[in-house]
């Protein structure tokens, strides 16, 4: 199985980046979701029900090949 470039890593790091200045940086749910329910709370919801956590999630896994 091939591993990931240091090309292929460069643009994934750019990629997550991207999603999270985008999308993460001022999202309300997680706002709310961490004055409401705490951190812990919050970040399990970003990474199992947010689909933008989802994809980071993947972006993290081919990182960690």
């Amino acid at each position: 199985m091939k591993g990931v470039t240091c090309l292929d890593r460069k643009q994934l790091y750019l990629e997550v980046e991207d999603l999270l200045q985008t999308y993460c940086d001022q999202c309300l749910l997680k706002a709310t979701f961490r004055k409401e329910h705490g951190k812990a709370y919050a970040h399990k919801f970003c990474i199992s029900k947010c689909t933008v956590g989802e994809k980071l999630k993947r972006c993290g896994d081919q990182l960690s090949k």
